[in-house]
């Protein structure tokens, strides 16, 4: 296609996807996929500027109001901004802005969550609240005042405490993002769960819908709250001119505040507070996908202007993608250590933040078919960190009809034995203790990098050794005999040797990763250490009573009863016995002191490393008193580099950082 016809298509696209996110509230692709259509059409517009035309995307913000409101137009337009996907766009931003300004000017920046909600205009005369309109195309809103003040944290009058000596200006527009709180969000699924309605894909477009009701009695029962983060317009004086007083000024007057916004001298501070967010955005209250970044003195920032629709003097960082739309083709089914049937999906492949996503997690046939889920659909998937990916939702609008249900096995697909299902429990169990598939499950989770971390041991030669007999319990590791290893197709001496000297190795992990890997129900790493620390050895752990067991800090009731439960058990009792004979640790080793030897020290991690995680080595680091950040900054003491290294290696040479690998950190820790 000619530039002209690729530019037709992708305005097309845009406007189409604009229009459900903003007026249906019901977006059919991810904001990742809708940004990478963006930012083509910024690119070709960019490269053919006769072809930009006033009624492209690229030069309005959001989208045409609904018929069913009153139209509100805004005193001043209300832009969107341009975005930044990494810290060299943000370095880039600061260039072309310090074109505009005198060489010698110095810029401090505040920073503000980017909150996933809908963006609302709150106007005040003299005090009392009069309007409140959505932010609507920029220039044009709809007028929501009535669903508006069925929100508690909306100040009615300002300011909202009587002894405050800060009086509002007469006339006022304050803008902020109406959301809803992530608990308050899954407390709203379950009820409508429990009254048999369908349940809301995401708390954003739940927000949307929510304050765009015809009725104010339906806003009022959604749990929806407010944060405010800017000054449109005013009359008067008082408002002060750096916008992290204006924030202080905002709280004074009574509106709510993120506690979240941050106050950084210079760019690299905004650069490290950048890779704070994204390591902390999935233990936030409310859906954030990035962050603002203002310049602090906004008279400054306002002389600077804008390109196309969006001012010059702030900048979005988006966060690396977590969800993506793509086609669910087929259902797998897994049998667990534990016997549980899951269901697992089967992906047409997408990149989700940086990793291709061929698979995702179902949980139980329950959600299933809560979520009305169908093999063939388009889905909404979701990647958050280190967690497994799940799929949200089905995307409905887009059904053609060839899509079939999902019916959970009536038999196990592995041994054939009838599926169980508990009273009271959405999970459906093989009951059959021989199915070779839990074995495999538990022999896996024993030798994995969580437990015992037993090196040369996958998962393909624990189902090898089990289809030949040679482990009929988890145990039977440790007594793997070379011979019969020897002659096993494959097994040359070379390999056999390092599958033992791995077995070997493993016998010198501690008792946090040998009561770990026994594969107590809610018994991870954290809380194997908790009941390590508490009573000393895994023998102390299996004598101790419920009640001993609950008085440990960080133990409740339910893990409690589950190691009780555990170690009651003749088939546990047989496997500490033979991981006693193993001579495996069953007591914490006394120590010292904890490391210190990078207390003060601050590290970044990238690229893929030989001998250890990222988690890994960051628990490492930290157990050393050091610091991990997630980007390079003048502050980073080492960059920890592995294989694939990528652009913060590019920042660390450039900024003089030392860069070590796996090897010197290690030699560092030792070194001390």
């Amino acid at each position: 296609m000619s530039p002209d016809e690729q530019i037709k298509k992708l305005r097309e696209q845009i406007n189409y996807h604009l229009y459900r996110y903003h007026v249906l509230d019901s977006p059919v692709i991810s904001d990742a996929q809708y940004d990478a259509l963006y930012q083509e059409l910024l690119k070709l517009e960019a490269a053919n500027p006769e072809l930009v035309t006033p009624d492209s995307p690229t030069q309005r913000a959001g989208a045409e109001p609904l018929d069913a409101f009153e139209k509100v137009t805004h005193p001043a337009p209300v832009l969107s901004l341009s975005n930044a996907f990494d810290v060299e766009e943000l370095y880039a931003w600061r260039k072309r802005i310090g074109r505009l300004l005198p060489e010698d000017t110095k810029l401090d920046y505040v920073v503000e969550p980017k909150i996933d909600g809908l963006s609302v205009l709150l106007t005040y005369r003299d005090g009392h609240f009069n309007l409140g309109a959505t932010r609507g195309n920029g220039t044009v809103g709809e007028d929501i005042t009535a669903n508006l003040l069925t929100m508690y944290a909306l100040p009615k009058q300002l300011p909202v405490d009587p002894a405050s000596s800060f009086a509002p200006p007469p006339y006022l527009v304050v803008r902020g993002e109406a959301f809803f709180p992530l608990d308050k969000f899954e407390e709203l699924n379950q009820k409508r769960l429990v009254e048999g309605e369908p349940l809301y894909m995401n708390p954003r477009n739940t927000a949307a819908g929510s304050l765009r009701q015809l009725d104010p009695k339906k806003t009022a029962e959604r749990p929806l709250t407010l944060y405010c983060y800017d000054i449109i317009v005013w009359e008067g004086e008082g408002v002060p001119e750096k916008q992290w007083d204006r924030l202080s000024y905002l709280r004074e007057l009574g509106f709510p505040v993120s506690a979240d916004v941050a106050y950084c001298p210079d760019l690299e501070c905004v650069a490290e507070l950048y890779g704070t967010w994204i390591e902390k955005r999935n233990e936030i209250k409310y859906e954030v996908d990035g962050i603002v970044i203002k310049i602090n003195d906004q008279p400054l920032a306002q002389s600077l202007g804008f390109v196309g629709k969006d001012p010059r003097g702030a900048i979005a960082m988006k966060f690396p993608a977590q969800e993506m739309t793509t086609k669910l083709l087929d259902v797998a089914v897994n049998v667990g250590r534990t016997g549980i049937i899951a269901p697992n999906a089967i992906l047409e492949p997408v990149e989700i933040g940086g990793v291709v996503v061929k698979n995702a997690t179902l949980h139980n046939y329950d959600e299933i078919e809560r979520k009305d889920i169908r093999i063939g659909d388009t889905v909404l998937v979701k990647r958050a960190g280190d967690v497994i990916p799940y799929i949200i939702g089905p995307v409905t609008d887009v059904r053609d009809g060839s899509e079939k249900a999902i019916n959970p096995p009536t038999h196990c697909p592995f041994c054939g034995t009838e599926v169980f299902r508990p009273p009271g429990e959405v999970a459906i169990y093989c009951v059959n203790a021989a199915c070779p598939e839990q074995l495999v499950r538990r022999v896996e989770y024993f030798v994995g990098r969580s437990a015992m971390d037993i090196d040369n041991f996958g998962s393909q030669t624990a189902a090898l050794l089990i289809e030949e007999g040679l482990i009929k319990e988890v145990a039977d590791i440790y007594f793997l005999q070379r011979q019969d290893l020897l002659e096993l197709e494959g097994f040359q001496e070379k390999k056999v040797d390092n599958l033992l000297n791995g077995i070997d190795a493993s016998k010198a992990q501690p008792a946090t990763r040998v009561l770990t890997a026994m594969g107590i129900r809610f018994v991870g790493g954290v809380v194997a250490g908790l009941l390590l620390d508490a009573l000393g050895s895994i023998d102390r752990i299996a004598s101790a009573s419920l009640e001993e067991l609950e008085e440990i800090e960080g133990i409740g009731p339910e893990t409690a009863a589950a190691v009780i439960a555990w170690f009651q058990q003749p088939t546990s009792q047989k496997l500490l016995e033979k991981l006693r004979l193993a001579r495996l640790n069953f007591a914490v080793e006394d120590q010292e002191s904890q490391s210190v030897a990078f207390e003060g020290m601050t590290f970044v991690i990238t690229g893929t490393l030989p001998g250890m995680t990222r988690s890994e080595a960051k628990s490492f680091i930290e157990s050393h008193g050091g610091k991990v950040t997630g980007s390079v900054s003048r502050r980073t003491s080492y960059l920890l580099a592995g294989e694939a290294a990528g652009s913060k290696l590019d920042k660390a040479n450039e900024l003089g950082i030392p860069v070590i690998d796996e090897a010197s950190l290690l030699q560092l820790a030792e070194e001390g």
